[in-house]
């Protein structure tokens, strides 16, 4: 009686403990700014964005980033907060495109 007692506790135990754990994962999110830093490598590779441009847009990415790590400084990272980074990977993406096709070039 009383190992099957123990069984239970651990078998709602280990049921219920996911329920409480908590969340600060961002595997898409850290998979965009990867993607992002790859396209903004590629264009000062290729010269399509300048020095100027270059650190905007790592100047933004490294906003991204410290909102990320303040999100995940409570233990948690909520919907609204995901939500808001994903707002401002759009944003940084659209913004890395219109650098990279601007017709600003450095020159050799």
């Amino acid at each position: 009686m009383k190992a099957l007692r123990i069984a239970l506790i651990t078998l709602v135990s280990l049921m219920v403990a996911p329920v409480f754990a908590q969340n600060t994962e961002t595997p898409r999110i850290d998979k965009r700014e990867a993607r992002q830093q790859q396209r903004i490598a590629q264009g000062v590779k290729s010269g399509e964005l300048t020095a100027k441009e270059t650190a905007n847009l790592e100047k933004r990415e490294a906003k991204i980033e410290a909102d990320k790590q303040a999100a995940k400084a409570d233990g948690v990272v909520t919907r609204q907060e995901r939500a808001k980074l994903t707002h401002e990977e759009n944003v940084a993406s659209h913004k890395i495109a219109e650098k990279k096709h601007n017709n600003r070039r450095v020159t050799p």
